[in-house]
């Protein structure tokens, strides 16, 4: 075959082989286009039968021959090694698709789910169903996000749902035209109880998860009328009860609306008005206070937590507080110190410490690996004769300090490590259970320990600062991590504690359907198409030149 012959052959074996390739591609995705995969085809038939009609008595003089015997079992080892490859690629193509595996190679694992996310789907005990109302144009983004849950376990069922498609269920549900034009996800279970969600991202969608299936009913009261961090907004001018959580920079809203996603019920305590905590309380925090409490308040919080109940305090540097002598009956002490770390400092404040040794071993902190920052931390120490019952959750680094001169470093603005201070690392949060007299009513026998001398009582963390949890800081680094995970052992709930979902989102590069769908043609077939076909060009040029030297020779 010789001339424009072979040419033709060369490019309708091209175009016959992509069209086949084209084919098998739409048994894995059907939305390939057909128009693509039968051009092809045809082109690669009608280009060979062409080569064959043009070259049909020189193929038939050569096929007489002993040589052209030998060429055909070579070609046709070739055709049938080709259909192998062939048939391999499409095989390596289906169980790829069938039995898939992610990898996430991005360099901050924004692909990653988060470790709260998995541990909350392998512990689903009800189906879950989402459903999705995106318009076609509009799905690919949150799909990528959604494949991810029902890639991970087989109890969650994904949908997604064009709203032009399906008028009549977005009629039985109520949809808004605002929700159909923004998207909206509907998770529900086989229960029947349900979430529509119209913000769109692994928290939120966790979350909802969580609400629906593992609900746990826990109330947590946050201390008021000290001049405690607040959680609620401020009452209305016109008297009327707040709504909402507390927005300002220096409040807990953010850290109980935290506490709301896992499922907590978060309410205020005023013991001065109520006179004890209230029998329903799981946890009780008490958050920056900087004022006494007054009559038999710290009386009642010792009966509770010695009673088995449990309290989060976070008391900052130089607090006005009256709650030391109860830390202290309890073996835990307050440093009237601030910590100073110069190679930790960030924004340029020497007070403003990372937190990143934690202990390996307590649920609240094992499984973190990024620090904590702590904006004005003092140091918190246990009692010696104690330190079986307690555990150190965060200290500072080694180039840090608990500098105590606080008078001259209020009065100079700077802090240098002295004789008196005390050399990081420092510790700053601890956890553990007090022991108790024997006498303390509702208290339970410590295993191990001689009745006589103590009991074992409620849970408590304590933390040098207040500022960690605060709207301002609460998402810096792992700070709402620890909070959350503290308040989930104190209530003892150790299968939330996780490390949850960042609030920020990946940046990604949006495109439509059909964008899409082109730039997979032109990756996948058309370019490696079009460098085939200037191959064989080559190929038939650089043929044609010996060719042409003999023909001038002669």
């Amino acid at each position: 075959m010789t001339g424009v012959a072979a040419l033709l052959a060369g490019l309708g074996a091209v175009a016959l082989g992509f069209g086949i390739l084209s084919a098998l591609m739409a048994l894995l995705q059907p939305y390939t286009d057909p128009l693509w995969i039968f051009g092809n085809l045809v082109a690669g038939a009608v280009l060979l039968g062409a080569s064959i009609v043009m070259s049909f008595d020189v193929l038939r003089e050569r096929m007489r021959s002993e040589g052209s015997r030998r060429a055909g079992l070579v070609g046709s080892s070739a055709i049938v090694n080709a259909l192998l490859s062939i048939l391999i690629l499409a095989a390596l193509g289906f169980l790829s698709a069938r039995y898939a595996t992610r990898f996430d190679v991005s360099e901050s694992g924004v692909h990653t789910m988060a470790l709260q996310t998995t541990k909350l789907l392998d512990n689903l005990e009800q189906d879950v169903s989402i459903t999705a109302f995106f318009l076609e144009a509009e799905a690919p983004p949150i799909r990528d996000l959604l494949d991810r849950y029902a890639f991970a376990s087989e109890r969650v069922d994904l949908r997604f749902i064009d709203p032009n498609a399906a008028p009549g269920l977005v009629e039985s549900l109520e949809l808004s035209s605002e929700d159909l034009a923004k998207g909206v996800v509907r998770l529900s279970l086989e229960s029947g109880d349900a979430i529509t969600l119209r913000e769109f991202s692994e928290s939120a969608v966790t979350n909802a998860i969580r609400k629906l299936a593992m609900s746990t009913g826990k109330k947590v009261y946050f201390l008021e009328g000290h001049n405690e961090r607040r959680v609620n907004s401020q009452p209305e001018a016109d008297g009327s009860p707040a709504v909402g959580y507390a927005t300002s920079p220096d409040s807990f809203g953010r850290a109980a609306q935290a506490l709301r996603n896992e499922t907590y019920e978060v309410e205020s305590l005023l013991l001065a008005t109520i006179g004890d905590v209230p029998a329903d309380a799981s946890v009780v925090v008490i958050a920056g206070p900087t004022r006494p409490l007054i009559g038999n308040e710290i009386e009642v919080l010792r009966r509770y937590v010695e009673g088995g109940g449990s309290v989060f305090m976070a008391i900052d540097p130089r607090s006005q507080t009256n709650l030391y002598g109860l830390l202290e009956h309890w073996g835990i002490s307050l440093g009237d110190d601030v910590i100073v770390d110069r190679a930790l400092a960030v924004f340029g404040q020497a007070t403003t410490p990372l937190a990143g040794e934690y202990d390996g071993r307590h649920p609240i902190t094992k499984d973190l690996r990024e620090p904590t920052l702590f904006p004005l931390v003092r140091s918190v120490h246990v009692d010696d004769a104690l330190e079986a019952q307690y555990s150190i959750l965060a200290k500072t680094s080694n180039d840090s300090w608990a500098e105590r001169d606080l008078d001259a470093w209020r009065d100079s603005g700077r802090a240098e490590l002295g004789p008196g201070d005390i050399v990081g690392p420092v510790p700053i949060a601890v956890a553990g259970t007090p022991w108790i007299a024997p006498a303390s009513e509702g208290a339970q026998a410590l295993e191990g320990a001689p009745a006589e001398t103590a009991s074992l009582a409620g849970r408590v963390v304590v933390f040098g600062d207040s500022d960690f949890a605060t709207n301002e800081f609460i998402d810096a680094l792992r700070n709402r991590d620890l909070f959350v995970n503290s308040v989930n052992w104190l209530a003892g709930d150790i299968e939330q504690i996780s490390v949850r979902p960042n609030t920020s989102r990946a940046s990604s590069f949006q495109m439509s359907q059909e964008e899409f769908r082109r730039i997979q043609y032109l990756s996948l077939f058309v370019l490696p198409e079009a460098i085939a076909i200037f191959g064989v060009i080559v190929w038939w040029r650089r043929r044609r030149i010996p060719q042409m030297s003999e023909e001038s020779v002669r």
